[in-house]
């Protein structure tokens, strides 16, 4: 116990920044007072969308909690174009306040969103929501749609249920979802994407973790949070909000380093809850809240050649680690892969299934460098995406979901008692 203190202490000791808020916005937050509502907005770079963002905000708190008294805070990472300037001069035509304000911290959405959170508690919201700066199918109805389940229904945490386009969300579709699912047993279908309601309860919960210093504080929030809310006991839901239409990542180029910091946190975090999922068997949907409607989002294109690309020289350059980590039977199919026509690459769902589970085994024993470990890992997330896209190129995305982003899913469960015999945590047969 005296040892728990201690290492909480120096943790405090060893943070850079106390607080992501800077003085003149807990002044502000002082002459605004209490208030219901807080809704946050994350930028960085965002001018060509976050007028449509805020205004769709405007409109949704004005519509649906016009007896409310709500706030909105746009926490910046230092934009250099004028998205401070325009998040300044699009006012509400209803009074609402708003703050404007460059965080304090690691640069990520992390910290924009510990800002977030720690306002929400200064204010004393009874309810947060969060939506991405680059939303481009965002309505009013999203707004009550994240903060209904929490003002209304006693939930603390409300994760978005959208369409997205078969190659929208790579990292989701590839890892996020099916590895959450295996692990602790819930069906949250978008485990990071980006727009969520929280409860005042969750904030508080949230700003007094020790973490700003970590990836959490970049692109490991959301899966941080998810988790956090799923093995808590935090009441967790999700909301339907349509299709999601924002400026989508290109994987062979953007989402590299994303990719390393939801793994990273992903697999920083079963420590922590090893307690819990080590006894999880199979998996339970959460409650869905609104109706979904068979929609078709709009093409997301991606560069199969670039992913080949990037898959072939991985394995020029990391084929040798890649066998230390993986087990010989699925480093065997992974060089066979590399000698595939880039359209015939194709890799064996069990393959990538034992592979996520041999790196997430060797994390927990890794005591160098883990982000290395990670960008070894990368070029063979990259053979999956293009396998992927090769498998599913004639298929709706629909058809893509129900057979092969489900059916991955259901065979991350089923092996999950290969991970399970990797660490020598049961014998073979306890999940059989």
């Amino acid at each position: 116990m005296g040892s728990d203190i201690k290492e909480e202490a120096d943790m405090q000791v060893n943070l850079k920044f106390d607080t992501a808020l800077r003085e003149y916005v807990r002044q502000k937050i002082l002459e605004i007072g209490p208030c219901d509502i807080l809704v946050g907005i994350p930028t960085y770079n965002s001018e060509e969308t976050l007028v449509h963002v805020i205004k769709n905000i405007y409109e949704g708190l004005h519509k649906y909690y016009p007896n409310l008294k709500s706030v909105v805070l746009i926490s910046d990472g230092g934009s250099l174009d004028y998205t401070r300037e325009l998040a300044q001069q699009t006012k509400s035509s209803h009074g609402i306040p708003k703050i404007v304000t460059i965080y304090r911290g690691l640069p990520g959405k992390g910290t924009s969103l510990r800002a977030i959170f720690e306002a929400g508690v200064r204010l004393g919201a009874k309810a947060c929501a969060v939506f991405d700066s680059d939303l481009r199918s965002i309505t009013p109805e999203w707004v009550k749609a994240l903060l209904d389940p929490v003002l209304t229904e006693g939930y603390d945490f409300v994760s978005p249920w959208y369409v997205r386009h078969k190659y929208d969300a790579t990292i989701t579709n590839s890892i996020a979802y099916s590895l959450t699912r295996a692990l602790y047993g819930k069906r949250v279908r978008q485990p990071i994407g980006g727009d969520f309601g929280f409860s005042r309860r969750l904030l508080e919960f949230f700003t007094k973790e020790y973490v700003w210093e970590t990836d959490v504080a970049r692109f490991g929030i959301d899966i941080w949070m998810t988790t956090i809310a799923i093995n808590e006991g935090f009441k967790v839901c999700e909301a339907y909000l349509g299709a999601k239409i924002h400026d989508p990542k290109d994987p062979t180029t953007t989402l590299g380093p994303m990719f390393r910091q939801v793994v990273g946190t992903l697999f920083g975090m079963m420590p922590k809850y090893e307690r819990i999922w080590k006894g999880v068997r199979g998996s339970e949907p959460v409650p869905l809240l609104g109706s979904p409607s068979t929609v078709e989002p709009p093409q997301v294109e991606v560069s199969l050649d670039k992913l080949v690309d990037n898959f072939k020289i991985g394995y020029y350059h990391f084929g040798s680690l890649w066998k230390e980590v993986v087990q010989p039977e699925t480093f065997s199919e992974l060089a066979n892969m590399t000698q595939a026509d880039g359209y015939k690459l194709h890799m064996p769902t069990e393959v990538w299934v034992h592979t996520v589970y041999d790196f997430a085994y060797i994390y927990s024993k890794w005591v160098k460098d883990k982000y290395k470990l990670l960008e070894i890992m990368t070029p063979i997330y990259y053979g999956r995406i293009a396998s992927f896209v090769i498998e599913t190129a004639n298929m709706s995305t629909q058809e893509a979901e129900e057979k092969v982003i489900e059916k991955q899913a259901e065979l991350f469960e089923k092996e999950k008692k290969y991970l399970l015999k990797r660490m020598g945590a049961w014998e073979a047969t306890a999940l059989v």
